[in-house]
């Protein structure tokens, strides 16, 4: 199988965390930690916020 390139190789997904601070996607299981320290748009590492390339 020939994978696609990002962001073309993983579907979007809703992860409802609910109360809990952590939990595990069912696709990549890749372990995502919810922290309050962290604003809207910040990201530890900061390297990992998204942003969406200009049209």
């Amino acid at each position: 199988m020939r994978r696609r390139p990002a962001p073309f190789d993983h579907p979007h997904v809703f992860l409802d965390m609910g109360k809990d601070s952590e939990i595990v996607c069912p696709y990549c299981s890749t372990l995502y930690v919810y922290k309050t320290e962290l604003g809207a748009g910040h990201s530890n590492p900061a390297s990992a916020v998204f942003e969406p390339r200009a049209a």
